[in-house]
């Protein structure tokens, strides 16, 4: 559950993973990955550890590249968000994809944009916060540097510049996402009994 609304979680600090353009969901979290079973927790957390596994190394933590999401043999990432160009998503419709990020304990991605399933499967499941940005982050930003993001103001902030980047709100996908995804907020909503 992405809790954004919560008073005790309004900045998070940390290091970006930086990607660009067209990222799939097959990248995100490869099909052979996808034998897990999420309802089981002993393999659920298997989607941490291979999330962002088949992004192409060229790709992985620009510019440099070669930079693993999750470190080897380890569940969950030392990243905070993921920072993305445009079309972030795309490929098939595959839900463990906001999944297998969240599972690694990324709750944030910024990106200039997204495949309209992947944002409403990280909406709907309740996985991740799908922000937008109003400016082209890729090259401003590198894999590891920290960012400061406050969700309230909704500005990302570049901590060793100082430099400030509005973002999209969420407007009612907030709502959503703090309820623990569609189906929990239909029934905190009187909507399903």
């Amino acid at each position: 559950m992405v809790d954004i609304m919560n008073q005790e979680i309004q900045k998070i600090t940390g290091k970006a993973f930086v990607l660009g353009d067209n990222i799939d969901t097959d990248q995100i979290i490869p099909a052979e990955f996808l034998s897990y079973n999420p309802s089981v927790a002993d393999e659920r957390k298997f989607f941490g550890r291979y999330a962002m596994s088949g992004v192409p190394e060229a790709q992985s933590g620009l510019p440099g590249g070669n930079v693993k999401f999750t470190p080897e043999d380890l569940f969950t990432t030392d990243f905070a968000v993921i920072i993305a160009g445009r079309n972030f998503g795309c490929g098939s419709s595959r839900e463990h994809a906001p999944l297998a990020i969240a599972e690694a304990g990324c709750r944030f991605i910024i990106a200039e944009d997204y495949a309209r399933i992947f944002y409403r499967n990280c909406i709907n499941g309740g996985y991740c916060a799908p922000l937008t940005s109003e400016q082209r982050l890729v090259e401003a930003i590198a894999t590891g540097d920290e960012v400061e993001l406050d969700i309230q103001a909704g500005v990302l902030k570049h901590v060793a510049s100082g430099k400030e980047y509005k973002l999209v709100p969420l407007g009612d996908a907030a709502d959503i996402l703090d309820a623990g995804g569609i189906f929990d907020y239909a029934r905190q909503s009187g909507l399903l009994k």
